[in-house]
């Protein structure tokens, strides 16, 4: 009898599991249903390595949020090249670690001057795009959700430490996820092991130090799809004809995107012990600055024609530098695009419709096979895609029926 129901016990955990796995056929089927807009994709001999998840929110009537979610070829073990997307938790380890610090006067206010002891290393003794031209990390962490900057990121990454970093993702779950090296440099190897020591002020006074970190641990992750091409260009520009190698690159699923999303912007919706350990004013930074158009942004200030104002907002205008604001949409996002990905992480909100939905999507495009030549169709097959998707998920979310109508007042700002 003891062998019967442990068996019935085995297959309950396996038709649960299976349940809660997210639905595979809607999201085909209305890519196919728009051929118009879908058709190179799928009839691309990769699809264009496109990854989908899509996440449907209805709230109860106490307005706590439940989730249902469809994929389209969600797969953790075909890699595809993270870029910026992974600056959003190492921002969020970055607050944490202040509040963990626990330090008298150390706040994301407090200056932050970044020494360099180590090849290939720079020193940040300076930022003429804050309000009083010396560098933070709440100045870093605006740079980074508004515009997506490289070294703001970099000098997060310092902080926190590699080990710290990785670490952290393991405490949340996010177990195919690792980031081991800065942006935009050329980091790998032992360079990316080392990091910076940083000084934090408060006027003239020093108050906390933290010396230089160096973490000895590898990461290996084996995955499909890390070794692409037939050629790239090296650091000189000198062309190498062999395939590209992603093996000792960052690593950051669809999947854990969206669950880093999820858990920063429904909090409540995670046990205790699985929530970011941050302030509500963190939380409040983090959204605002999340949704903000870099042309509502005084300080750092960004300025036409280079930073329009669908600049990184890839799910809903593409990237499109004449692109219509619709006043009544905000996107809480965080993109990446290197290597011939776009990638976009996003809650998107109607504030009139009462609209809301997690949207979270990869797509590539390198027909030449050869990477770092900047010769990417992002502009004719990426960004497009990004957009379509998206315009089609907000027309279906319009039209879907909710029992109960959210309040979205939490992601209300002004600007």
């Amino acid at each position: 009898m003891k062998k019967y129901i442990l068996l019935y016990l085995f297959l309950m955990m396996n038709i649960t599991a299976f349940a809660q796995q997210p639905d595979t056929i809607f999201l085909k089927s209305l890519l196919q249903s728009h051929p118009e807009l879908f058709a190179g994709i799928l009839k691309h001999r990769t699809n264009n390595e496109v990854q989908i998840l899509y996440t449907q929110i209805n709230r109860d009537k106490n307005n706590v949020p439940h989730f249902k979610s469809y994929s389209y070829h969600l797969n953790a073990n075909h890699y595809f090249y993270p870029a910026s997307t992974v600056k959003l938790p190492t921002a969020i380890f970055a607050l944490e670690k202040l509040n963990e610090l626990n330090i008298p006067g150390l706040t994301m206010q407090s200056v932050m001057k970044t020494d360099s002891s180590f090849t290939g290393e720079t020193k940040m003794l300076e930022d003429t795009s804050s309000t009083n031209g010396l560098p933070s990390i709440e100045n870093y962490i605006k740079k980074i959700l508004l515009v997506s900057d490289n070294f703001a990121y970099n000098r997060l990454y310092e902080f926190v430490g590699r080990a710290e970093i990785n670490q952290k993702l393991k405490k949340y779950g996010l177990n195919n996820t690792r980031i081991i090296g800065r942006l935009a440099i050329y980091d790998a190897g032992e360079n990316a092991k080392h990091t910076n020591s940083i000084d934090f002020y408060n006027g003239d006074k020093l108050v906390y130090h933290q010396p230089a970190q160096y973490d000895a641990s590898e990461y290996p992750m084996h995955l499909d799809n890390m070794i692409q091409g037939i050629g790239y260009l090296d650091k000189n520009d000198k062309l190498i004809n062999k395939p590209f190698d992603f093996s000792e690159k960052n690593v950051y699923t669809i999947a854990d995107m969206q669950t880093v999303l999820k858990r920063l912007l429904f909090p409540g919706v995670f046990p205790k012990e699985q929530q970011f350990n941050l302030t509500a004013d963190h939380y409040k930074f983090i959204y605002r600055y999340m949704s903000m158009f870099p042309g509502e942004s005084t300080k750092p200030t960004y300025n036409r024609p280079e930073y329009y104002p669908a600049y990184c907002k890839f799910l809903f205008y593409d990237g499109d530098s004449t692109a219509t604001i619709n006043p009544y949409i905000r996107i809480f996002n965080k993109v990446g695009d290197s290597y011939g990905y776009n990638i976009d992480n996003a809650y998107i909100v109607d504030f009139k419709h009462n609209v809301e939905f997690i949207l979270t999507a990869v797509v590539q495009s390198n027909e030449d096979g050869i990477y770092n030549d900047d010769k990417y169709e992002y502009a004719t097959v990426c960004l497009p895609f990004m957009k379509n998707l998206g315009q089609v998920i907000y027309q279906y979310e319009l039209s879907r029926t909710k029992k109960y109508v959210p309040d979205l007042s939490n992601f209300k700002f002004k600007y």
